[in-house]
């Protein structure tokens, strides 16, 4: 039997009035058994999709059903019979909760472990100024091994801030050219920095 709510009025609805728990921090009877027949009828298959969709964390998975069924409960009129079926209202916001916190990971930068902060917190302000000393000089290093076309096309666009437009104005080349050299000057750059060991 598809669980639906009652008929607006009857005598075995819930009290829907917008305070769903008591004073007393317990809820309704019926609400109770309405969390129940959720549960029982939606929690299984519900649990199975959103486990495909939080590639099989079951905790994450696990905490979503919670939350969904919690959403159920919260918003019983998604449940009218007019509006479809039960299950794709909770597997639409199954879904929504999944894509946010995936969503909310990928905004918070990356943790670091404890290893990594203990090496920035011993470093002293001097050892800081010659690792950037070393760091421009290997820097240097690596432009010099550039051609002097790209060279020139870096020194235009990246130190004296000129569009491409502007860098191949001063080159006298076409801005198609500046283009190119920039982006191969980029790439050959890359590369004899990771031969110094810097990664770019």
């Amino acid at each position: 039997m598809p669980w639906s709510l009652p008929k607006h009025g009857s005598a075995s609805e819930p009290d829907r009035s917008g305070k769903r728990v008591s004073d007393t921090g317990t809820i309704s009877r019926a609400d109770e058994e309405l969390l129940r027949t959720l549960y029982a009828e939606h929690a299984g298959p519900l649990f199975h999709f959103v486990l495909r969709l939080t590639s099989g964390d079951w905790q994450w998975a696990e905490d979503v059903v919670q939350e969904t069924l919690l959403r159920a409960w919260q918003h019983p009129a998604a449940f009218d019979p007019e509006r479809g079926p039960a299950r794709a209202w909770l597997c639409t916001v199954a879904r929504h909760l999944v894509v946010d916190a995936h969503r909310a990971r990928r905004a918070r930068p990356t943790e670091v472990g404890g290893e990594a902060l203990e090496r920035v917190a011993e470093r002293t302000p001097a050892e800081d100024e010659i690792e950037q000393a070393l760091q421009s000089w290997a820097v240097a290093d690596a432009i010099r091994t550039l051609s002097p076309e790209h060279r020139a096309v870096l020194l235009e666009a990246y130190y004296r801030g000129r569009t491409m437009v502007e860098a191949a104005k001063v080159l006298d080349i076409p801005v198609g050219t500046a283009k190119s050299r920039t982006y191969y000057a980029l790439k050959a750059l890359r590369l004899a920095l990771q031969e110094r060991g810097i990664e770019p």
